[in-house]
């Protein structure tokens, strides 16, 4: 389990941290604090436990401002305000000294136009535009000057930079760039979120999950993972993998998608990006114990 970590968003919440964090794991995702008090909690606790720290971009909370950077906005004056803001919050989380700094992308989300994203949770309509809008040379050319700044900055201020993908449409899993940009800048990883992987097959069948799996997590230096139920509606997200969450029933195919990361990656990190307060003690232990089995299998089994 030395691979694992558990997430703080919104605040260092100790209820959370006492159920969830295990001597031995990682370390901590921190997003979204909204006061100087939850900086200083994590500082102390990481010190203390001897765990590493991630950031999942912002690390402060700020109602007056969108969560994710727009770093690939067609218009130019969101862009700067964007590279901006990821400025200020480097700045700010200097004493905090991160191992990674996470950001979604593409951002804003480029969507396919054939498909219904009406289950795709966006806070902002400035979150997304359609591949209708954007050519793909555009999204290369900003992908491009996105991926030198952050290995800049990575440098300068001693973080390793990690992309989440958010939704994706054919530019990224049906063509090569990305993959270009990943073996060029080394520095760079990615990040690959099970529930959000599944939700896209279920909505986009244009797109196969397993297939962007064995693509990109070879470039992954985390995974988020949780699970999510899809049938006639959406439910149950962020809800804690267990092994009787059937696929059969809706549930996101965890186990197959755990395998397939642990043949084309076994050193990525597993973040567990779910609600423990919907599971008991019992079950999140159930929950971690069959996760390590999975990744801890001889890869000829897995």
């Amino acid at each position: 389990m030395q691979q694992f970590m558990i997430g703080q968003y919104g605040g260092f919440d100790y209820n959370k941290f006492h159920k969830d964090f295990r001597p031995g794991f990682h370390g901590i995702e921190a997003c979204s604090f909204h006061t100087e008090d939850d900086c200083r909690n994590l500082i102390a606790e990481a010190q203390k436990h001897g765990f590493h720290t991630g950031v999942h971009f912002p690390l402060r909370a700020d109602a007056a401002r969108l969560r994710d950077a727009l770093f690939l906005s067609p218009d130019e004056h969101e862009r700067a305000g964007a590279f901006q803001h990821i400025q200020e919050e480097l700045d700010y989380m200097v004493k905090l000294r991160p191992g990674y700094v996470l950001f979604h992308y593409p951002k804003p989300v480029i969507l396919d136009d054939r498909v219904n994203w009406g289950y795709w949770r966006f806070g902002d309509r400035r979150e997304y535009i359609y591949e209708s809008e954007v050519s793909l040379e555009e999204l290369m050319q900003r992908s491009e000057y996105l991926f030198k700044w952050l290995s800049g900055k990575s440098r300068e201020y001693h973080f390793k930079p990690v992309l989440e993908f958010d939704a994706l449409n054919s530019y990224v899993y049906k063509h090569d760039f990305l993959e270009q940009l990943l073996l060029k800048h080394p520095d760079i990883s990615l990040c690959l979120d099970t529930a959000r992987l599944y939700l896209q097959e279920k909505l986009d069948p244009n797109f196969d999950a397993r297939a962007l799996l064995r693509k990109y997590t070879k470039y992954a230096s985390l995974i988020h993972l949780s699970s999510v139920q899809v049938n006639d509606s959406v439910q149950h997200s962020h809800y804690p993998a267990l092994p009787e969450l059937s696929p059969a029933e809706g549930w996101a195919p965890i186990e197959e998608y755990l395998r397939i990361i642990r043949e084309e990656n076994s050193e990525v990190k597993i973040m567990f990006e779910h609600r423990s307060d919907l599971i008991t003690a019992e079950q999140l232990e159930r929950c971690y114990e069959w996760v390590n089995g999975i990744l801890a299998e001889p890869a000829s089994l897995a």
